[in-house]
């Protein structure tokens, strides 16, 4: 049995395996969420929330932008506070004061510390204990602790309404006036959050814990890391060691019996023949540029939000272009930006792959072009009417805002994005099946090319899975699929493979070579991606298994990253192995950054968070976007680059580059990134971090501590870093604009008929 069979057999086991795990789990999520129970009242029985009250509540708090403003259970955004860790503590302290003022006819503050400690015990046997009956599916809480839930409940009424009481706190929160106009419906969603702390602190029944593996930290409750925390992050630690230690002997050993491959002496891409659907993908590349500089604009005022709270230099802009929206936006663009190159690069490269050109694939490729304009424009402007709520809880589902951090789009403009994918893998696999039908040395890869392409389109389905009132734990379950499988997972598998492609054609790598190496690289990267899912659901209703699988796997993620040097070696060495590869020298550039973004962004920053111990102080601070910006863009916006500028270069393939502008768009990227992360991100994630420490994750995300100079200090420093990278953008669009505007034109080194000189063609390409 030859290795590349023995690898396929490998990969099918693996991604078999690891998804009947993946979906057993899921159905262990459904059997053991935090219940939802039917009624909430007082121990004399009067009723404080409904059911209906806690669904209608999510549904308002989706409606505004969910986790677009403030979060829930820690996912979502970051200036606004965690509303479970905030409800638990002001529930918690309210408490304490009531007993306080009841028992000692004096503030909680002036007591004597055993005086306090034995109200604080007094407070954790209240909040910890499970008083949900199943049988009358109720949650009964005591007088005193209905009258403090009513307490807070009041005040989310005033915060969300337009009370000047709450002024101040919205701007430090970010939140317009009148984010809620309804009253009632400010009443249910301050019932809906109440049930997210009632879980993060309540044991679940016959165990010492809580939902949510009591997260967040509050050692006023008795919140702390669970023994499982610290257990799973010690094994993860020795996991991630022992796969770096057996990568390391596979790449000694298998790289040793490489032979030395002699470049070809021309570029076998330059006789390529563009045919009318690949040149029709120039249209996709115009819109990533534009997507993207719509997003950095809208990152700006979203950062910008963090210092002036409700206005943008002076103009209140709120009443316009909330927070919540403009995060909505900055987040779905960056997504939505990145697929879109991917998609193009997927049509372009099909045809080039087979030498085929179906009837009609120009027109297939210019449909979906316009059908992915009018889901853009459709869902943000459902969006904008959801969060300005103009267009009322029973439309918002279906046309506005989810409110899932990633996949918050309508779920009218979900299904038409998945119609859009699945027309997207049919026009990329009708015009790759001829290649398909070929044995030969390419046909592996060509059959990966088209595995992760059915992936992709298929994947993004898990979005459809869960609808209105589904509980949230299954919500962030099916969600992580999309975020974590689909944009991390198969959309790395696809780039893997047309890379290595694309190295294969210009003769840098053997066939066989390159498909045992992506086949393996396959292998390993899965072997951690598909159950190092669960690292994101840790606090997110979930048992203890969940932890235990996150904590094993995510740490295998890690390891292919470890040696990600080699891979840049070996990168660089195909840019410097044959003169006329200058030609592809900033693709390879761009390439070599992904290496690199992929060992700092995905591996160091990521690791930094991935453990449970890690997290549970971690999650929904800073380092979590410090790890976020340098993964999505570092590594998959990166790569989306470069690959756009490989398609260029074969779709212009008479043009002369600037390279001045190349250069500065490149590093102007490079170091606006590294900036944004080691002056703002960095730093102001650290002292989040000790202050959670030290005073409860509460303190952490709360306007008191984000209000402080030295935090104001640290966003307004984003400002050289996010200029330098707009500028590095600009530059990258008017390079990209100028291939059409009044182009410049290179003699080829080869178009069919007979070579021209290499030395000449690489002359008139380098300025």
């Amino acid at each position: 049995m030859s290795t590349t069979r023995r690898l396929w057999i490998a990969l099918g086991l693996l991604l078999g395996a690891t998804f009947i795990v993946l979906l057993w789990m899921g159905n262990q999520i459904h059997r053991s969420a935090p219940p939802l129970p039917e009624r909430i009242v007082s121990a004399s029985g009067q009723v404080l929330f409904t059911r209906a009250d806690l669904e209608t509540g999510r549904q308002v708090w989706q409606s505004f932008g969910g986790q677009q403003l403030g979060s829930v259970w820690g996912h979502g955004a970051l200036v606004a506070p965690d509303w479970s860790a905030d409800w638990l503590h002001r529930e918690a302290s309210g408490l304490l004061q009531l007993w306080a003022l009841h028992e000692h006819a004096t503030a909680f503050e002036a007591l004597s510390e055993p005086q306090k400690a034995a109200l604080k015990a007094r407070l954790a046997a209240e909040m910890r204990t499970n008083t949900y009956d199943t049988a009358s599916d109720t949650i009964t809480v005591s007088e005193d602790r209905a009258l403090a839930i009513s307490n807070v409940a009041n005040h989310y009424v005033s915060l969300f309404g337009n009370d000047p009481a709450t002024q101040k706190l919205r701007e430090g929160y970010a939140m317009r006036n009148d984010t809620v106009p309804d009253l009632e419906y400010r009443r249910q969603l301050a019932g809906f959050f109440f049930w997210t702390s009632w879980a993060a602190s309540t044991n679940r029944p016959g165990d010492t814990i809580s939902y949510t593996s009591n997260w967040p930290y509050e050692p006023l409750v008795g919140n702390a890391p669970t023994p499982g925390s610290f257990m799973w992050t010690m094994f993860s630690v020795l996991f991630m060691i022992a796969g770096i230690g057996l990568l390391a002997w596979h790449y000694a050993v298998w790289h040793s019996k490489e032979p030395h491959l002699a470049p070809p002496a021309r570029d076998p891409l330059a006789g390529l023949v563009v045919t009318p659907s690949m040149r029709a993908t120039a249209k996709y590349f115009w819109v990533v540029l534009a997507l993207v500089l719509v997003q950095i604009l809208l990152g700006a005022i979203t950062a910008h939000y963090q210092v002036e709270g409700q206005q943008f230099y002076g103009f209140d802009i709120s009443q316009i272009l909330p927070y919540s929206l403009t995060r909505s936006w900055h987040t779905m663009l960056a997504v939505l930006w990145i697929a879109t190159a991917w998609l193009a690069t997927g049509l372009y490269i099909a045809p080039a792959v087979s030498g085929h050109e179906p009837k009609f694939q120009r027109l297939g490729v210019n449909l979906l072009w316009c059908c992915l304009l009018i889901i853009v424009v459709g869902a943000f402007a459902g969006q904008w009417f959801a969060v300005m709520q103009k267009l009322g809880l029973a439309n918002n589902f279906w046309f506005g805002h989810q409110g899932w951090e990633y996949v918050d789009l309508g779920r009218f403009w979900q299904l038409f994005l998945f119609v859009g994918l699945l027309l997207w893998l049919v026009l990329v696999g009708r015009a790759l099946w001829p290649a398909l039908r070929r044995k030969d040395e390419m046909s592996s890869i060509v059959g990966l090319l088209f595995l992760s392409t059915i992936a992709i389109a298929l994947f993004y389905g898990a979005g459809l899975m869960w609808g209105e009132h589904t509980h949230i734990s299954m919500v962030e379950y099916w969600r992580w699929w999309v975020v974590h499988l689909w944009v991390e997972g198969f959309f790395e598998v696809f780039a893997v493979a047309v890379i290595s492609f694309l190295f294969v054609k210009l003769g840098l790598v053997r066939g066989t070579t390159a498909t045992v190496n992506v086949l393996f690289a396959t292998i390993v990267f899965m072997a951690g991606g598909v159950l190092g899912t669960f690292h994101h659901l840790y606090f997110a209703g979930t048992t203890v298994g969940v932890i235990a699988l996150g904590a094993s796997f995510s740490a295998l993620e890690v390891v292919p990253l470890a040696l990600i040097g080699m891979e840049a070696y070996e990168t660089w060495s195909h840019g410097r192995s044959t003169p006329w590869m200058q030609r592809y020298r900033w693709p390879i550039m761009f390439f070599l950054a992904v290496s690199f973004w992929n060992l700092v962004g995905a591996g160091l920053f990521g690791f930094l968070i991935n453990t449970p111990l890690a997290l549970y102080y971690m999650q929904g601070l800073n380092l979590t976007p410090l790890h976020g910006h340098t993964a999505l863009f570092g590594v998959y916006g990166m790569l989306g680059l470069g690959l756009m500028l490989f398609c260029l270069r074969g779709m212009k393939p008479d043009a002369q580059w600037n390279e001045g502008w190349l250069r500065t768009s490149f590093w102007a990227l490079n170091i606006g990134l590294s900036l944004m992360a080691l002056l703002t991100l960095l730093p102001l994630g650290v002292l989040q971090l000790s202050a959670a420490l030290e005073h409860g994750y509460w303190y952490a995300r709360s306007a008191e501590f984000m209000g402080q100079p030295i935090i104001h200090l640290l966003v307004w420093m984003r400002v050289p870093g996010d200029t330098i990278f707009a500028i590095g953008m600009l530059v990258f669009t008017w390079f990209v604009a100028r291939l059409w505007i009044k182009p410049r034109h290179a003699p080829l080194v080869s178009r069919g008929r007979g070579p021209a000189s290499v030395d000449a063609a690489l002359a008139a390409t380098d300025e």
